[in-house]
């Protein structure tokens, strides 16, 4: 028995037109579940419902943030391929990059209802179907941002903490009802999501993303930028019955980027002593000679 296998599953992808929701669902597709892909961009989804075909997928034009547009996502679903036993809440920006100081909280509640009340709403729009189906699979995606600054916009972060947090709470209500719940913190993948987040309109962001997946090898013990795929594969790994004994998790995916400071994985980086003395990778010691900050422990 393949336990990965995802024949005659149904699955729900937010996001699913572009970036990892587009991933997602051409993997989804692979290991055979049948894919509802939500979203804004009806070009790319009309175009990606011509390439797989309706039988396989459906694409409905669908803002998250309005609760009629994720209950015809559920009914689509239902009434195409007969129920859901796989929802992926995806969709999402980056958001306003103001901080604390200047945030418009206009945009602020923005952000969260794109960000983190979505996710409530298609969780809650999707347990019917699911209680129907015996239970089912709900993953949301959240962030690397969760968990260390830096990353990303304080909205956005604060936003995808709270998916993280979200989903350990859902996996304990809904486990009685045999639906898992977990979150995937994807680090740095080359999508559109960085040049949309600088006001780019989609054909520049989307070459921002190449960009992206060219350089940002060296930023990273994985040695290359993160791709749709590897969030995709660990979608489907947790939608699967391969996963059947995880729920509650939030499970990092991020080439190592969050493992440690470039020191901790890169030998010619300084360490903090060596930076603070002002000596650079170049000035480190030979084998067998004293390092000028005593011995650097990696």
């Amino acid at each position: 028995m393949n336990t990965r296998s995802l024949d005659g599953k149904v699955a729900i992808v937010t996001g699913g037109a572009s970036g990892i929701g587009l991933g997602t669902t051409e993997v989804l597709i692979e290991y055979g579940a049948k894919v509802v892909v939500g979203d804004l961009q009806d070009e790319k989804g009309k175009a990606l419902e011509s390439r797989f075909g309706a039988d396989t997928v459906r694409y409905c034009h669908c803002d998250v943030t309005k609760p009629e547009d994720l209950k015809n996502l559920m009914s689509t679903a239902e009434t195409a391929f007969g129920g859901l036993d796989i929802l992926f809440n995806n969709a999402g920006i980056g958001g306003p990059r103001e901080g604390v100081e200047d945030l418009d909280f206009g945009e602020y509640d923005k952000i969260m209802d794109l960000l983190l009340k979505s996710v409530f709403m298609g969780t809650q729009f999707a347990i019917p179907l699911m209680k129907k189906r015996g239970g089912g699979v709900i993953i949301n995606t959240s962030s690397v941002s969760a968990i260390e600054a830096g990353w990303a916009p304080i909205t956005y972060s604060v936003a995808k903490a709270g998916v993280a947090h979200f989903s350990q709470m859902a996996a304990a209500e809904l486990c009685k009802h045999n639906i898992r719940v977990n979150a995937i913190r994807p680090g740095l993948i080359a999508t559109s999501i960085f040049g949309a987040t600088l006001g780019m309109d989609r054909q520049v962001s989307d070459q921002m993303a190449e960009m992206i997946a060219q350089g940002a090898g060296s930023i990273q013990p994985a040695g290359r930028a993160g791709q749709p795929r590897d969030i995709a594969e660990m979608v489907a790994f947790l939608a699967s019955d391969a996963a059947s004994f995880i729920t509650g998790e939030s499970i990092t995916v991020d080439g190592g980027i969050t493992v440690g400071p470039p020191h901790s994985w890169r030998e010619e980086a300084p360490g903090p002593m060596e930076a603070i003395l002002g000596f650079t990778g170049e000035d480190q010691p030979q084998d067998g000679q004293q390092s000028p900050v005593g011995n650097k422990t990696r």
